[in-house]
């Protein structure tokens, strides 16, 4: 009994200490409808108070072309709210609020995270009224991934229940430390949530309140992960890796002598087992960095050296 105490008090002190930081993110945009006049459409999402400055960490697709934004505190006050910045790839925003008493939440280390320990997801679900509600589950799996906008984005895969309204909300540890930003629900699967991991949603906030956005460190290849059908396809003598299918002209790849057929099998030492693995890699490093690319062309591995760049940020 004492141990199942000590277990139902680790939950209740782990949803009031993140209680206080979680706000409701509401928003309007466009008006429709015109039989009895035009009416805003509305939505509804969740949000981490980030620190004392009014900064809301929520997910990008929450206030994604809102007109208004509206940030409800736990006391029941409602504020209006700005976006600061917004970063598709990450599908993490940054919302300020004006206004006094706001609680910090407390972050831990989404790096130390282990699968299978416990999680509580609190957020706003369907937008309904009466606060954020609580679920529980556990990590699923550290080794997912995402496509947002250009890019891919690791994941926490969870078993807590989440549902709309739920996008931008903590996923807490039972420190009540933010470990995650909830961010997205497969609508055809049951038992299935992710966040992004908090560390990754932190150091988007931070260059999006530094420089109003993220610039990305780019290699300028894009391919495919390497399977049995796809070496037998192309006569490869490897079966993991990535397949370079297209070399960006004047890319970073292209300067280091990269091409379209080679095989990357490992980058600055960690080894590449397919796009995933690419991809961090190369997010981890910092633009200007320069890596060591082993690839396998023609049967024969290939050590060589290329410097990152900065992305290009797409036309318009």
């Amino acid at each position: 009994m004492a141990m199942i105490s000590e277990l139902q008090d680790a939950y209740t002190k782990a949803v009031e200490r993140v209680w206080e930081s979680t706000v409701n993110v509401g928003t309007a945009s466009g008006p429709w409808g015109y039989r009895r006049g035009p009416w805003p459409r509305r939505g509804f999402g969740t949000g981490v108070v980030m620190d004392a400055q009014g900064h809301v960490l929520t997910n990008g697709h929450v206030v994604d072309g809102a007109d208004r934004i509206l940030v409800t505190l736990p006391d029941g006050r409602v504020l209006g709210g700005s976006v600061v910045g917004s970063d598709e790839e990450t599908d993490v925003a940054v919302v300020r609020v004006e206004g006094d008493g706001l609680r910090p939440a407390a972050f831990g280390d989404s790096e130390r995270l282990k699968v299978g320990q416990p999680v509580l997801a609190v957020g706003n679900p369907l937008g309904l009224s009466g606060g954020p509600t609580v679920t529980s589950g556990v990590v699923s799996s550290l080794r997912r991934h995402l496509q947002f906008g250009d890019g891919g984005q690791r994941v926490i895969q969870t078993d807590a229940a989440v549902n709309p309204g739920n996008s931008g909300g903590p996923l807490v540890d039972l420190e009540g430390k933010v470990i995650g930003l909830t961010t997205v629900t497969i609508p055809y699967a049951e038992g299935i949530g992710f966040a992004v991991p908090i560390n990754d949603a932190l150091q988007v906030a931070g260059e999006i309140l530094r420089t109003g956005r993220v610039e990305r460190p780019w290699l300028g290849v894009a391919g495919y992960d390497v399977d049995r059908r796809l070496a037998a396809y192309y006569g490869l003598t490897v079966s993991s890796g990535v397949f370079l299918a297209d070399v960006a002209a004047g890319g970073p790849a292209h300067a280091a002598g990269l091409g379209v057929g080679d095989v990357i099998a490992s980058v600055a030492g960690m080894a590449v087992a397919g796009t995933a693995d690419l991809i961090e890699a190369v997010r981890s490093r910092k633009i200007g960095d320069a890596i060591e690319i082993s690839v396998v062309r023609g049967g024969r591995s290939v050590v060589l050296r290329a410097t990152l760049g900065t992305r290009p940020r797409p036309p318009g």
